[in-house]
């Protein structure tokens, strides 16, 4: 029987560079979030700092969904980081043990644990990730016990933290929310002084709130899978057990926004350069949602139209491979290099994130919400190319074509709107199906069609059907694919090209 990774275990490792010291390290965070992205992001980056002597801090983690803390009691807190995937064209596969975590208290058991931990003058810094739902506004009062909502939570620990420490100046926290929600920090921010002014709260201790706290938007992008399905046989090849092992790509951004004040506290951000602190995180931003997001929504409908149903399996196909490519590189990226200066360099690690063999990103899931993440990704795209160029991005129009097409049902069934490839039927998972479903119902020519979804002011935020020549490519290409087939069109198209 194989040993379980526990304090135990690896101190008895003459290999393991997890040391003794590494467990007697102060705690300095509270992380409010016990999952892979939180363990293979932000507590990856701390250990990275504790073992170049850069920070020399542990972690309080808090676990706010239902169930208990023994799988994480039993391995001492220790859990194994996998890192595997493609990095500048190269394999990249390697693992470690992190010891960054000091205790998961359970929040609605341990409560008055976790307030005891915020009471730590060496703690100062909060971190979350409770889902993109997590930070809304719950009107509940704040008492003795857990309250319900994470922003309830926080402001339980703020207010415990202030009374304890007498409000004094620096003796407030720097709060970074990782939660998917643009100023994520400043959303919080304002959740917690509404939850505070519902609950009556003293003048004082709001006033501290506002000065003395430090709410920071932040932009957080790693692929985490998560405990991989083979783990019985990874134990076998490691010798040992960890039902806590993660998989994480190379790949890892960390931007917060956030001065030198910011920098001090989280002085961790200086083991590795991909984590930025900065005054303004929307160049990151937008580069994200322009190449990675955008990439994704503009080239899966054609692709899963083709036959692939994996992100892999599109880079490895001779089409779908070099239509990634080019319409990032060539389409894409020109429109937001001047705005985001990391822009070019980031473009490559996407694709080599999206020619990752270890993660099976399906495309069918990709297409959830198809036409409102073409909306907000790559409306302006389109724009801002033909105001540069004065030309339209083919690959672009190709891929707005094999959208309509994506989203034409062939059948409806109680409210539900299904697609047809060659492979079968899918469902289409997307708010405006009926609207597309209207659209092809009623169309007389696809001219006509496309001239109607595009000037669509309830779909789009920019008036594609405004930009000289869109309608008519995108209905020339939608036209080739209703009569040839996608897969003839696109061989093609890249024949001709």
């Amino acid at each position: 029987m194989l040993p379980i990774l526990n304090k135990e275990f690896i101190l008895n490792q003459q290999d393991s560079d997890v040391h003794e010291n590494y467990f007697t390290l102060p705690e300095k965070i509270l992380q409010f979030g016990t999952g892979v992205l939180l363990r293979g992001l932000v507590d990856y980056l701390v250990d990275k700092a504790n073992r170049q002597g850069r920070y020399e801090g542990r972690i309080v983690v808090v676990k706010s969904t239902p169930g208990d803390t023994r799988e994480f009691a039993a391995q001492d807190n220790l859990f194994t980081t996998h890192i595997k995937g493609i990095h500048q064209g190269k394999l990249v596969d390697s693992s470690g043990v992190n010891p960054v975590i000091s205790r998961v208290l359970q929040s609605n058991a341990e409560w008055p644990a976790v307030l005891a931990a915020a009471r730590q003058p060496t703690v100062q810094t909060i971190i979350s990730n409770t889902t993109e739902v997590g930070i809304q506004y719950v009107p509940e009062q704040i008492g003795a016990t857990a309250p319900a909502s994470f922003p309830g939570k926080l402001l339980a620990v703020l207010w415990e933290r202030y009374q304890h420490l007498g409000g004094a100046t620096g003796t407030g926290f720097v709060i970074v929310p990782t939660e998917l929600v643009t100023n994520n920090g400043r959303l919080l921010r304002e959740t917690i002084l509404q939850l505070a002014a519902f609950n009556k709260m003293a003048a004082a201790f709001i006033t501290w709130i506002q000065e003395d706290n430090h709410f920071c938007n932040s932009l957080v992008d790693r692929i985490v899978p998560g405990r991989p399905r083979n783990l019985p046989e990874i134990a076998q090849k490691v010798g040992y057990t960890d039902q806590l092992w993660i998989e994480v790509e190379p790949f890892l951004l960390w931007a917060i926004e956030g001065d030198a004040y910011i920098r001090s506290v989280l002085s961790f951000c200086e083991a590795d350069d991909r984590m930025l602190i900065t005054p303004d995180i929307t160049p990151f931003r937008e580069q994200k949602l322009r190449i990675l997001n955008g990439g994704h929504t503009i080239s899966v409908p054609l692709a899963y139209l083709l036959g692939c149903n994996t992100v892999y399996e599109c880079m490895q196909d001779a089409y779908m491979g070099r239509f990634f490519r080019e319409v990032i590189l060539q389409e894409i990226l020109p429109t937001i290099t001047a705005a985001c200066p990391t822009a070019a360099a980031f473009a490559q690690d996407v694709l080599d994130r999206f020619a990752n063999p270890f993660i099976a990103h399906q495309l069918i899931s990709i297409t959830f919400q198809e036409s409102t993440k073409m909306n907000a990704r790559n409306a302006r795209t389109f724009v801002r190319y033909y105001e540069q160029t004065g030309t339209l991005p083919a690959h672009m129009c190709l891929g707005f074509a094999a959208m309509l097409l994506f989203l034409r049902p062939v059948r409806e069934e109680n409210g539900k709107y299904y697609g047809r490839r060659e492979a079968g039927e899918y469902l289409i998972t997307d708010d405006n199906a009926s609207q597309f479903a209207a659209y092809w119902q009623q169309y007389t020519t696809l001219p006509a069609l496309v001239q109607q979804v595009c000037s669509d002011e309830r779909l789009w935020e920019a008036r594609l059907a405004d930009i000289p020549g869109f309608t008519a490519q995108v209905a020339t290409y939608l036209e080739a694919f209703m009569e040839n087939g996608v897969k003839a069109v696109t061989e093609q198209w890249y024949q001709t090209k």
